[in-house]
């Protein structure tokens, strides 16, 4: 069975940065198009950045756009999410998720069948 995982989060101050990566057990990454997702509480997951399988092509949500990059590396099978200038409002738990829209629109979709892994936790406070 497939697996992603996320790696990468932690605790930083408004300004700060954090880079996160997401990996894979039983599925290839550079097949797909992965998605950012972010999720707050009470709040649903929200995608906030895609990547084509060859990383010709990316999308960012209005939140994040010129703040947060994505790249991969396919060489290693990583996909990388730059997250700079953070504030209290990108706090969350950051998933990686496979996009099934190829990253053609700025809103990723998963599977709802899809099985999401742990995610990484960011949280951004003074």
């Amino acid at each position: 069975q497939s697996r992603l995982v996320e790696s990468g989060g932690g605790s930083v101050r408004p300004g700060e940065s954090l880079r996160l990566s997401c990996t894979a057990s039983g599925l290839t990454l550079g097949w797909y198009a992965i998605a950012w997702f972010r999720q707050v509480p009470g709040k649903e997951r929200e995608g906030i950045s895609c990547i084509s399988n060859n990383g010709g092509r990316t999308n960012y949500a209005d939140s994040v756009k010129d703040r947060f990059t994505v790249w991969r590396d396919n060489g290693k099978d990583i996909i990388y999410l730059q997250l700079n200038r953070l504030n209290p409002e990108d706090s969350g738990i950051y998933y990686c998720q496979v996009d099934l829209t190829g990253c053609k629109f700025r809103t990723p979709t998963a599977s709802d069948s899809a099985s999401w892994g742990p995610g990484t936790q960011v949280t951004v406070s003074s």
